[in-house]
């Protein structure tokens, strides 16, 4: 492998990455994912939510073939004290729009699926492997060192998640304060199709998002979700860094609390837990970076900061997806003219700027800071307005 090189390689099989290599392997370019975990989703805890419109430009038949769990069409947004709390269920069709079709996903068997539709368009996968170094020569990124080998492209395409060792590397980025990034401990319940449905109230095929508040029910800065699968439950915990340590409880203990609580548990009851797993997360709003390309590297997904992580709205796996794509049509404008310097490929970062990320990002914070106004809970109608504007993508 040493000898080889490559149109492009991308380190990290989620998928801001997956797509941009199957963009890439579409118009026939010799492309390389590295992947740390053992296959493609392995390591990765992130069941949640998925809003499908960007893989559909990838795969038009995506919800015909892929791996989803449930299709949303149910929203709950909870205030959770220690011992109670109160709840706002949104049903509205403005959740089935363009933008706001969303799907609860695993993201174990729906990464794998992925790798196997890129690695049929002629992608070359390496799972199990841990990019130490890049290839950097006259301030240019020319490939990748993973232990004695060390692989050259005409591109690298860093989509390594939100820790981003080798962005922070090529001088992309800082390395992140405890400030910016979250953890989020994550159970899968494994629960009886039928009851789930009838507990939940929804039909088959249906399924429910559900964003819980409860700084006084957890701990300083933590937040809950829920997402119900087929014939399982996406349950967690999301805290700030900066505030475990002066935290009461460890994050399995905050886990267990939110299971625990009376609001949660009767909806639970009877499931076993089946997987449990950790994750780091961008805080916040998410952060453009001003720099998201230099010489021979692109950033994408996480290790971009682009997510949007508000407590009332969770969402990151779209923007990583467009992101991946949006790499992929600027490497692929370089690819026709072998231009791979800063200046070439600062047209994804105008390309970013030109897509629904940044405005999506905006619209999200705008509409959350109006969540925390006590007045907008007076006039039903705005708020459920507001719920639905947050929560529809």
């Amino acid at each position: 492998m040493a000898e080889d090189r490559f149109d492009a390689i991308i380190v990290g099989g989620g998928l801001a990455g997956i797509a941009a290599a199957y963009r890439l392997a579409q118009e026939g370019l010799e492309v390389l994912v590295v992947e740390r975990g053992n296959t493609c989703g392995s390591k990765n805890m992130t069941g949640g939510r998925l809003y499908t419109h960007t893989l559909e430009k990838l795969i038009p038949d995506l919800l015909q073939r892929a791996p989803l769990e449930r299709r949303i069409v149910k929203e709950r947004f909870s205030l959770l004290t220690p011992s109670s709390g109160t709840t706002i269920e949104v049903d509205s069709a403005k959740l089935g729009g363009l933008y706001a079709n969303s799907y609860s996903v695993l993201r174990a068997p729906f990464d794998r699926w992925l790798a196997d539709e890129a690695e049929a368009a002629g992608v070359m996968f390496v799972c199990g492997v841990l990019v130490d170094d890049l290839i950097i020569r006259d301030g240019r990124v020319c490939g990748i060192i993973a232990g004695e080998e060390e692989m050259e492209a005409d591109v690298v395409i860093l989509a390594e998640g939100v820790n981003a060792q080798l962005a922070q590397k090529a001088g992309l980025r800082e390395e992140l304060q405890p400030d910016q990034v979250e953890v989020g401990a994550k159970e899968v319940l494994s629960l009886d199709q039928a009851v789930l449905e009838d507990r939940f109230h929804l039909a088959p095929g249906e399924g429910i998002a559900w964003i819980i508040r409860g700084e006084d029910a957890f701990g300083p800065g933590a937040n809950g979700f829920l997402y119900t699968n087929k014939d399982t439950i996406s349950l967690g915990v999301v805290t700030e860094i900066g505030k475990i340590p002066s935290a009461q409880h460890s994050m399995v203990e905050l886990v267990d609390l939110l299971k625990e609580h009376p609001v949660v548990a009767p909806l639970i009851a009877g499931s076993k837990t089946v997987e449990y797993s950790a994750h780091l997360l961008p805080c916040g709003q998410g952060a453009i970076l001003p720099r998201l390309c230099g010489d021979g590297v692109l950033l994408a997904g996480d290790a971009a900061g682009l997510a949007i992580n508000l407590g009332y709205v969770v969402r990151g796996m779209d923007l990583a997806v467009e992101s991946g794509l949006l790499c992929a049509e600027t490497v692929l404008k370089c690819h026709e003219t072998g231009d791979f310097s800063r200046d070439a490929l600062s047209s994804y970062e105008t390309a970013i700027q030109n897509s629904f990320i940044p405005r999506d990002m905006e619209r999200c914070g705008s509409y959350a800071a109006q969540l925390g106004n006590k007045a907008l809970y007076d006039d039903p109608a705005k708020l459920i307005d507001v719920l639905t504007a947050v929560m529809q993508g």
